[in-house]
């Protein structure tokens, strides 16, 4: 069976996660390549471990590869802002797991489905995945006149690329709320918490809206939402149901990782990663389906 044939670009941890997520369940997406910039490291290593082809080319080894169809941009916002004009020149898709916000928002339990036709998928921010589905949760009940997200996330799982884009994760995130989650204003707050032992991810979420009283419909709809994104983030649960009060509705999320790479805390890794693996499949899905 042919599979679309993609590469990473980025071996740090998420882009490490990523490919291993993609051997390991990947039914349309084979992964070809791993570059980066520097030699050595854990996931450049593994890759060739792995019978995987490796550069420290960067993306020019990428753009040099005509059978690859697929880039997974695991880097920087600064670094996707320059690769994405080059990968639409070439032909490729670019699926962007960074905060730099070119092309259209997605969130696989929200708008994947509408949305495959593009060639740059932009996967928001972790933030963003774990939080707005449960914005559109509660604006499909009732007009969300203003949301609120604060993820708060260990310290420890946020690297080098994490603490560079904070400015582009509340930017990013913030317009991602009202572009997807359906609310008329967002704003967008991340916590680095250094607490021992690590803590999950958690994610609180506050909605101003018109109907409060509808509370029961709205934790119905949370929950619906949750089976969703579950369907492709299995550690994602709500821990805190709706709860009202006068018009403003909070709720809180945790995302917990699958460990299988990264440590179970890293949930913030962990959803990004299966958001991007969620739409690869469904853009490969695409592809076959166009060459058969």
């Amino acid at each position: 069976m042919r599979k679309i044939k993609a590469a990473i670009l980025g071996p740090g941890n998420i882009g490490t996660d990523l490919m291993l997520k993609i051997i390991k369940k990947a039914e349309n997406i084979e992964v070809v390549l791993l570059a980066g910039i520097v030699d050595g490291g854990r996931g450049l290593e593994l890759a060739r471990k792995m019978g995987i082809a490796t550069s420290i080319d960067g993306v020019e080894s990428i753009l040099a590869d005509d059978s690859i169809e697929i880039v997974f941009e695991a880097t920087g916002a600064k670094a996707h802002l320059a690769n994405a004009p080059r990968y639409r020149r070439s032909g490729k898709i670019a699926i962007d797991l960074t905060p730099a916000a070119v092309g259209t928002y997605l969130v696989p339990a929200v708008n994947l489905d509408g949305n495959l036709e593009g060639d740059n998928f932009n996967m928001v921010t972790c933030g963003g995945q774990a939080t707005i589905p449960m914005v559109m949760a509660v604006n499909r009940v009732t007009p969300v006149e203003y949301a609120e997200i604060v993820a708060t996330i260990s310290s420890q799982s946020a690297g080098p690329g994490t603490r560079a884009n904070i400015d582009e994760f509340t930017q990013t995130t913030a317009k991602a709320v009202v572009a997807v989650g359906g609310a008329k204003k967002g704003r967008a707050i991340i916590l680095l918490n250094p607490v021992e032992p690590p803590i999950m991810m958690r994610n609180t979420v506050y909605c101003r809206v018109q109907h409060p009283e509808k509370l029961e419909e709205i934790r119905e709809s949370v929950a619906r939402m949750a089976d969703h994104v579950r369907s492709y983030v299995p550690g994602y649960r709500v821990r805190l149901a709706p709860i009202a009060d006068g018009d403003k509705i909070t709720l809180m999320v945790e995302v917990e990782g699958e460990g299988a790479y990264l440590p179970k805390y890293s949930g913030n890794l962990d959803i990004i990663t299966a958001a991007a693996l969620a739409t690869g499949e469904k853009v490969a899905e695409r592809l076959l389906a166009k060459c058969s």
